[in-house]
């Protein structure tokens, strides 16, 4: 157990390492593609027939704009690893406590995105592998292919149109601030389905690719041979093996929640992080999208961890 555990620390510490200068290089890249954008950091400034030049110049000295690129990018980079994100341009709050109070909203999308995905991937896989070359496989096959090829945006806007719109069964958009579970489960249901079914279409067939080639396993076909019924032989025997590498491609898959979360979120109207991204692009807030950018990619690296120590928990081979 102990060794179990100094194993899985190794992998994490490493890999932890190897994240750092990948951030970096992120940060460099994000930090001077903003720059470099028309009118800079101060472009939301410039539209504004109220602010003079001598107001800008004011601006651009006390916020550093007038000192080297490379200058700017180390301080603004001391200043975030800090926990100081800065200020937004559009209302003057912390980009940080704006960031925060969008989480919540954003966690209970992706999770229950998430969970939608995997309750739904796992029988269709399952099943699909089971029954090959039925009727069966090739409808759910069928399906998982239609849910890869459908971009996120056309089939939320297909699903409002027909459950919002069209039969008036749900919410079209926003979230319930308030009320009972069903009521604020009602604002979820689209939103989260959208997420959840582009999702589940390609861990079905991840899924259903792993069990047929565990079921061609010989271990399979000595425990056939042993008189065991169908079931334990796909409950037992195939079903862990093959979930050991779909574990580790759901959870690298999982980080693309993160983006994904941009484009759902401004469909319905959902006030989590993606939305004040796009709401932050419009503006040319700069502030809050370099946070933004930054606090994305550390999220999808530490998704990216913990594929490696679920793939390294479930295969000992594994040491680095």
């Amino acid at each position: 157990m102990d060794a179990g555990l100094g194993r899985l620390a190794r992998i994490a510490a490493r890999r932890l390492v190897e994240a750092v200068p990948l951030l970096l290089i992120v940060s460099v890249v994000a930090f001077t593609l903003l720059q470099l954008v028309p009118g800079g950091p101060l472009e939301v400034y410039l539209s504004n027939p109220g602010v003079r030049p001598e107001d800008l110049e004011r601006l651009r000295r006390a916020l550093g704009l007038d000192r080297p690129l490379w200058e700017q990018y180390v301080r603004w980079l001391a200043a975030f690893v800090a926990g100081d994100w800065g200020y937004s341009f559009s209302d003057g709050r912390p980009v940080l406590v704006r960031v925060v109070e969008r989480l919540p909203a954003t966690a209970e999308l992706l999770s229950a995105s998430f969970l939608l995905a995997l309750a739904a991937a796992l029988p269709a896989g399952l099943i699909a592998a089971v029954r090959r070359g039925t009727w069966v496989d090739r409808g759910l096959s069928a399906v998982a292919a239609t849910g890869v090829s459908l971009p996120a945006f056309w089939l939320g806007l297909m699903l409002q149109l027909a459950f919002a719109i069209g039969l008036g069964w749900l919410p079209s958009s926003g979230r319930a601030a308030e009320g009972g579970l069903l009521g604020r489960l009602s604002f979820l249901v689209l939103p989260a389905s959208v997420l959840a079914f582009v999702h589940a279409a390609a861990w079905t067939r991840y899924l259903r690719t792993s069990m047929v080639e565990v079921l061609r396993a010989p271990f399979v076909a000595a425990a056939r041979a042993r008189g065991l019924d169908r079931l334990a032989q796909v409950t037992r025997h195939a079903l862990p093996n093959a979930l050991a590498p779909v574990a580790t491609v759901i959870l690298l898959d999982a980080a693309l929640l993160v983006p994904g979360a941009v484009v759902t979120e401004s469909v319905f109207a959902w006030p989590g992080v993606g939305s004040l991204f796009t709401e932050a692009l419009g503006r040319r807030d700069y502030t809050v999208l370099l946070a933004l950018l930054m606090a994305s990619a550390v999220a999808v690296v530490l998704f990216n961890l913990v594929a490696d120590l679920v793939h390294a928990w479930l295969d000992p081979r594994v040491t680095a």
